[in-house]
């Protein structure tokens, strides 16, 4: 019942191994997850989406069956740069030169990266409950650093992080889905279980924490350098009317300040859109990216 007519495998890029499930029919749509989930994230949306789309549910470097590569001082194998380049290659590699991409928490950074890196690949995009990294920096106040503590947690070196969520790594990530969704939002079983049996590897924590490292470091570095730009294809932008990002931001007022055509709202629900509110994002993604 979980990506039945989906086919699962595996892609090697220049830098890494992808995970990936895909199936369906018509333009190709890039679905990308967030922390601290996999691909499995989308089990709620991508069946119905591949009858019209042909969909590819990828594991973001470091995350769930996908490679995760050596930490370096700079984690730069960690940035949004080279996870965006995996997918711009997991893409040809299936046949595809040009594309529909959506992600949500952290890959909807990835994405925000690939339509700045690759516009002539991205043909539209759909950025889920985020604002940009580099104004979510520019503007640390009390509200962020507490309902986002995690970005300063995770940035921490002498595998710190890695230690303290080692201890129980299946209670941090049931305190995550609990602390981000709404309140009675439910998860389906099967996804939780996924999602533990792949966070509890200390590899992918250790991974997963130098993609936060990433973040705060050399993605900053690339957002600067890139801040004239704006993302040139239109983007769809969805939050969680009753999460973070919502409750701090103008969403849509900071994100057109950062891409030229941009249009959204937001849904009833917490972080998790896609896991609590399916037929919403199926029906915005359906209505944004067109069949032909």
């Amino acid at each position: 019942m979980y990506f039945d007519s989906f086919s699962g495998r595996r892609v090697e890029t220049g830098g890494t191994r992808i995970f990936l499930r895909c199936g369906g029919n018509g333009p190709p749509l890039l679905l990308l997850h967030g922390y601290p989930q996999t691909h499995f994230m989308w089990h709620r949306v991508a069946p119905a989406l591949a009858e019209r789309y042909f969909v590819v549910c990828a594991d973001l470097r470091g995350y769930g069956d996908s490679q995760k590569p050596a930490s370096g001082t700079d984690h730069e194998a960690y940035s949004k740069r080279e996870m965006a380049r995996d997918m711009v290659e997991v893409m040809s590699a299936l046949g595809h030169e040009r594309f529909f991409v959506a992600g949500h928490d952290r890959g909807a950074r990835v994405t925000h990266r690939m339509a700045l890196d690759h516009p002539e690949r991205v043909l539209r995009a759909c950025v889920m409950d985020i604002a940009p990294t580099l104004h979510m920096f520019r503007h640390v106040d009390k509200a962020f650093a507490t309902g986002y503590y995690h970005w300063f947690f995770l940035v921490q070196g002498d595998g710190l992080p890695e230690h303290m969520i080692g201890a129980d790594p299946e209670w941090y990530l049931r305190r995550k889905l609990a602390h981000w969704s709404a309140p009675g939002a439910e998860f389906d079983p099967a996804a939780v279980a996924e999602y533990v049996r792949c966070f509890s590897d200390p590899d992918t924590i250790r991974a997963s924490c130098e993609d936060y490292r990433a973040a705060a470091g050399i993605d900053l570095e690339h957002d600067e350098a890139d801040r004239g730009r704006l993302v040139e294809c239109p983007l769809l932008v969805l939050w969680g009317g009753r999460g973070f990002v919502h409750r701090s931001y103008d969403v849509l007022g900071v994100w057109r300040d950062y891409a030229a055509d941009v249009r959204g709202e937001a849904l009833d629900c917490g972080h998790f859109l896609p896991e609590e509110q399916p037929e919403a994002v199926i029906a915005q993604l359906k209505t944004f990216f067109p069949e032909q």
